[in-house]
This record gives C-alpha cells, sequence and structure tokens, in this order.
C-alpha cells in the first residue's frame, strides 16, 4: 500500500507530491493521518534556505493533528482512530505533510476535547517551546508538570516577541508557574489588550527593546528584569535588552532556537532552547498540554487562520513568510 508525501525537491523548492510505501510504526511509534497541519516559520527557513535540511527531498511540518492510523508494540496510550494532535520531525525532513507520518508516543496526545483539529494542530509546538524556555532555560517549576529545586526564582521577566505563539504561550505559562511574578513583554500595539488578558503586567512598544530606561521603568522598583524570555532572538540586535537585567540578579537567558549563533554578552545564564529539549526533559509534556487547556488554564495563545485545503495550499501559506504572520498561526487542512 502507499500513500502521498508532500515532498521539497531541493531548496527553494519546488514540492511535488508523490507517492511512498505506507510508513508502518515501530515499537514505540504511533502512525498518524493527519487531517489539519500548521505552518511554522522553521517550514519556511528550511524551504527559502535549507536552514536545517541537509539532504533531499524533504517532508517538512512540524505540528498536525488528525487520526491514529496504527500503532506500533508496547503502545498502549493510543489506538487506531483516537484523535490526536502532535510534534513532528519536519525539522530535519521527516515531517507531517504526508497522509500518513509516523512519530514517537511521547511526541503524541490525545486531541483536546472542544477543540477542532485546525485549533489543536496550533498548539504542540508553540507550547512545547515556550514550556523550554521556562523549564530548562530558567529552571522554573511547571505544577504538573516539573519539579525542580531552585531557591532563586525570577521576580520579574522580559518576554521578548509577547505576539509571537512561543511568547504568548510562554506568558501563560509563567502565570501558572509563578503566580506573583512581573511579566513584561514587548509587542506592537495591537497585541497589547490580548497580550495583557494572558497575564502579562506591562505590554511595551517594540520599540522599547532599544530603551534600556524605559524596560527598567517596567520593573520593580525600577531594578531591571531577573529573567529574558528571547522568543524571537530579538535581544542580539538591541545592547538596551542587556542593559535592563539586574546587575545582581540571576542574570537568566532563554533564548528559543531561531538564533542558534546568536552572540550573547558575558556573565549571562543562557541557554539556547527549542521543543526537543522539554520533550527529553519530560516526556508527558504533550499531556499536560492538554490538561491545561481542558482546565481552562491555556487559551489558544495568538489567532488562527486556515489558509487553504489540500497539500497545495502548504506552498501557498508559506509563501505568506516573514511577513504578514503576525499574531497568527497558518494553517492548512487536509
Amino acid at each position: 500500500m502507499s500513500i502521498q508525501q508532500y515532498q521539497l525537491t531541493q531548496k527553494g523548492g519546488p514540492f511535488a507530491l508523490t507517492k511512498v510505501p505506507l510508513p508502518k510504526p515501530g515499537p514505540g511509534q504511533v502512525s498518524i493521518r493527519p487531517r489539519a497541519v500548521a505552518l511554522n516559520g522553521i517550514d519556511w527557513k528550511n524551504l527559502a534556505f535549507g536552514a536545517i535540511i541537509r539532504s533531499y527531498p524533504a517532508v517538512l511540518g512540524i505540528d498536525a493533528s488528525g487520526v491514529v492510523e496504527a500503532v506500533g508494540e508496547g503502545v498502549t496510550a493510543f489506538k487506531a482512530g483516537d484523535e490526536v494532535m502532535s510534534y513532528a520531525h519536519g525539522i530535519i525532513g521527516q515531517g507531517a505533510f504526508a497522509e500518513v507520518y509516523t512519530v514517537a508516543q511521547h511526541e503524541v496526545a490525545k486531541k483536546p476535547s472542544g477543540l477542532s483539529f485546525e485549533q489543536a494542530v496550533s498548539l504542540p509546538v508553540i507550547f512545547l517551546t515556550a514550556a523550554a524556555t521556562i523549564v530548562v532555560g530558567l529552571n522554573v517549576e511547571l505544577p504538573g508538570l516539573s519539579k525542580l529545586s531552585n531557591p532563586n526564582q525570577p521576580k520579574s521577566i522580559l518576554v521578548l516577541g509577547g505576539s509571537s505563539g512561543v511568547g504568548a504561550s510562554a506568558i501563560q505559562l509563567l502565570r501558572i508557574a509563578l503566580p506573583s511574578v512581573t511579566i513584561i513583554t514587548t509587542s506592537s500595539a495591537p497585541h497589547h489588550a490580548h497580550l495583557k488578558s494572558l497575564g502579562a503586567n506591562v505590554v511595551l512598544e517594540r520599540s522599547a527593546q532599544s530603551d534600556a530606561a524605559a524596560l527598567k521603568a517596567a520593573t520593580p522598583g525600577g531594578a531591571g528584569v531577573d529573567a529574558v524570555i528571547d522568543t524571537v532572538g530579538a535581544g542580539p540586535d538591541s545592547p538596551a535588552v542587556f542593559e535592563a537585567i539586574k546587575a545582581d540578579g540571576p542574570k537568566l537567558y532563554a533564548l528559543v532556537v531561531t538564533r542558534p549563533d546568536a552572540k550573547l554578552p558575558a556573565g549571562l545564564q543562557s541557554t539556547l532552547v527549542g521543543a526537543e529539549n522539554i520533550l527529553k526533559q519530560e516526556p508527558t509534556a504533550l499531556q499536560y498540554l492538554v490538561k491545561i487547556v481542558e482546565e481552562g488554564k491555556f487559551k489558544l495563545p495568538i489567532k488562527i487562520e486556515v489558509v487553504g485545503k489540500g497539500f497545495e495550499a502548504i506552498e501557498k501559506g508559506l509563501g505568506r513568510f516573514p511577513a504578514n504572520v503576525s499574531g497568527t498561526k497558518l494553517v492548512v487542512t487536509l
């Protein structure tokens, strides 16, 4: 039996819809027939620049939701027909832009009740990355997921790129992890009210990233921030961000892997993080996501726009990057 994969044939494209054998799940694996896939910045970077892809043809796609096709030996949490969402390996060319794809069981979770496939597919990667910035990057415990012993908890945290999916997710998770922490974030004006509704104390214009005085003024006593979560790689281009870090604080800096080669000042406790980090440290992370969504503690962080139906809509949707996607998750229905 064969399926179709939407393969990227070379850097820059084109894509080709190609028949390949139906993948079979191995021990501990789950194969999924996606009903919706999300489009992410890394998909565009891999298409345009071959950012991480090293061989072709490649199958992109790191977020998907759909129905379990089959399970491998030892898998008991899922069965054929279950509605699920998952993280997939499109970052290295083994992703979800296919009629059926296969992942490890800890990269899958039941679709939250009440969410459509298109809503659910917007969550896995941005949640996992945000959780990694907090648990791995800042060494802060997420109640019900991680157990960490860190007596020096940050009292004020700056989230750069609050209107991104990772930024809006991190704000919500910080409010769960540290109910009394001061959360400061940056975004363009249209997103300010939404980010405050998610838990941010202060929302500043993006231009404040170049104004150390404005950033410090937003912190308790004007002392500066204890920690920075940089979801968009903005800090390395904005020296004022580092000037706003409290001189005698923990100086924590969690940088999402969008800028793996970024140069940071000496003296920071910096960590480069992505979705894989939290999955390795906390394999039940996606199940935790389902729990907090169903308890009403975690809302869809950004708006969803369905850009089309069918594999051919993927290339058109990726053409929207890097502009015109602020505060929006682009989704394709399959």
